[in-house]
């Protein structure tokens, strides 16, 4: 970059040197150097790679002239591109980030180390020990940027995340889902199942063209009992699962939990299901 620039420098000296001459003595000096690079043409002598300097020379004084007849080292779509080039490094400079420099990247795995070995502290106590024990002033939107740990989980809870409350709680939770398939007439059939997840045992099955509220309730009672110890139920956010749904579910003792929107895997062992054909529907 240094040597960029320098030589950048000479060029205007030179340039502002010939501007002082004559335009006699110019126009002498210009078919002089012509005469002398048609031996090299006619030679067929390969030049040296033009370095940036060079290029960036040629770029500006290409807006001076006519340059297409003058061109002999490159080819004039190889200047166009240098020109190209020249102003994404212009309009690069010129946008470069100008906002508040990034913390150096041992103090943002610090962070991140700190937020997921603590997963009750938030963005404020991790600051507050960051001065406390290591003098390092944050303010807590900018440990807030470098935390990257996983939200807590739909319960609220901010102590486990959902593979652990699902590996903790997996012999009070029932999973279910509803599948589409098409049968050997060609009817679409909608295909719900219960599945314990503890046991990976499918508790309940039923098929049924046309679900409604009503209906996914009344299966829930064939499943859901007292005595089985089940407390959750995780369903995705289906329109079929109204509110009357989870309103009866609460009734039968159980509390509710949605997946998050278009995420499939928190309910993956019925997700598993669905490619697996636990139903034959081919005689309906």
């Amino acid at each position: 970059m240094v040597r960029t620039v320098f030589d950048l420098v000479v060029d205007v000296f030179h340039f502002v040197g010939l501007g002082l001459r004559s335009h006699g003595r110019l126009a002498a000096e210009n078919l002089f150097l012509r005469k002398q690079l048609a031996l090299y043409l006619e030679r067929q002598v390969t030049p040296r790679r033009a370095s940036n300097a060079t290029r960036l020379t040629l770029v500006v004084l290409a807006r001076f002239i006519e340059w297409r007849a003058l061109l002999t080292i490159v080819q004039p779509d190889t200047l166009v591109r240098w020109h190209r080039h020249a102003f994404r490094l212009f309009w690069r400079w010129t946008s470069r980030h100008r906002g508040r420099p990034r913390i150096p990247p041992e103090l943002q795995q610090l962070i991140a180390d700190m937020a997921r070995a603590n997963r009750t502290w938030g963005e404020e106590r991790i600051a507050a020990e960051l001065l406390l024990k290591l003098g390092v002033a944050l303010s807590p939107r900018t440990v807030r940027r470098y935390m990257r740990r996983p939200p807590p989980a739909s319960l609220g809870a901010r102590t486990q995340t959902w593979s652990t409350f699902v590996r903790n709680h997996a012999r009070e939770l029932l999973a279910c889902d509803f599948f589409v398939t098409v049968t050997a007439r060609f009817r679409l059939v909608y295909i719900f199942v219960v599945l314990d997840v503890g046991t990976r045992q499918l508790l309940h099955w039923n098929v049924t063209e046309h679900p409604t509220a009503a209906w996914t309730v009344q299966q829930f009672r064939t499943c859901v009992t007292g005595e089985s110890g089940h407390r959750f139920v995780v369903h995705d956010r289906d329109t079929i699962y109204s509110p009357a749904v989870d309103r009866g579910l609460r009734a039968m003792g159980v509390r509710v939990l949605k997946t998050p929107i278009a995420t499939p895997q928190a309910n993956a062992y019925c997700e598993r299901l669905s490619g697996q054909r636990v139903v034959s529907v081919s005689t309906i």
